[in-house]
């Protein structure tokens, strides 16, 4: 993880229950082993992701409705981290940093991240009623990010900048963690493919005596909404969009990033960066474990 990565260490279950009390209920212990949980388990990480928002980030409140994608908190700090020293580095702005959140969801995950570690302040932008009155809700109950974040409805489900930046916002940069699926059927076979790898996980750590019963779900498990999830043409077609689109708020914006989840779909990316004229590439690598993610940068 990023060496400014708050979590860069594992979690400290012992400290964590003194946040959230009721994640004892999900703690899995062994003798010898480190305390865990299950990650396939939605209100296990829920309730994982109460306690951490409010150990490390000063939360008083954070809750999302059932069946909304509660993302890991740890994987999602480090994509805010990486951009801070995308902005240190290539920009001479260091106060005063406004960012852009495309599909911040009903958990506000990303907003919270930069808000509470760096100062910045962001825009969290949505097509779902429900995730925008939950995302507000999680703003309206914690005093420390009502100055510190604004949330807009995208009015169009058709597009991701346009109507949404307004004539007078200057972005420092926007970010998008976009739906990587293109329909139900591939979100449930890469829903498949997770469990199974959590399973040989779980079997290398505790042994095959006992199986991961998760493993063969023939249903989602995970939470997660359809917007968040899976849109026509999938991740491919929806970066696409957000290029052209860019090139509208090429002086608004002075950073454009993109979570990218499969590194084959980055050469018809860079092509059509390249199509559209763009001044500068990033692609900048994560790595959690055995994890590697990316996003990718361009400013005109």
């Amino acid at each position: 993880m990023h060496t400014r990565n708050l979590h860069k260490n594992g979690y400290d279950f012992a400290q964590l229950v003194k946040f959230a009390p009721q994640l004892t209920n999900f703690i899995i212990k062994k003798e010898g082993r480190r305390a865990t949980i299950n990650f396939a388990e939605p209100s296990a990480v829920k309730t994982l992701n109460q306690a951490l928002l409010k150990q490390y980030y000063k939360l008083s409140y954070w809750d999302i409705p059932e069946g909304f994608l509660c993302p890991p908190v740890p994987g999602r700090a480090d994509y805010i981290h990486h951009i801070a020293d995308l902005i240190t580095a290539t920009t001479n702005k260091q106060n005063d940093v406004l960012g852009l959140d495309i599909g911040v969801g009903a958990n506000v995950i990303y907003p919270i991240i930069g808000s509470q570690t760096y100062g910045w302040h962001f825009v969290g932008s949505d097509i779902s009623d429900a995730s925008l009155q939950s995302a507000r809700h999680i703003v309206a109950n914690n005093d420390n990010l009502k100055k510190q974040i604004t949330i807009r409805k995208q009015q169009n489900s058709q597009h991701i900048f346009k109507g949404l930046i307004q004539p007078d916002d200057k972005f420092t940069f926007t970010m998008c963690n976009p739906p990587f699926h293109a329909n139900a059927k591939d979100a449930l076979a890469g829903n498949q493919r997770k469990n199974r790898n959590l399973a040989r996980h779980k079997q290398k750590r505790q042994g095959r005596e006992q199986r991961y019963c998760e493993a063969n779900k023939t249903h989602l498990n995970f939470a997660g909404q359809h917007n968040e999830l899976w849109c026509k043409g999938g991740e491919p077609a929806f970066i696409s969009k957000m290029i052209i689109e860019s090139q509208q708020f090429a002086k608004q914006v002075q950073w454009f990033t993109c979570l990218v989840s499969k590194k084959e779909h980055l050469n018809a990316i860079y092509r059509q960066l390249k199509q559209v004229q763009v001044k500068e590439v990033k692609t900048i690598e994560m790595h959690q474990g055995s994890k590697v993610s990316r996003f990718i940068g361009w400013q005109f």
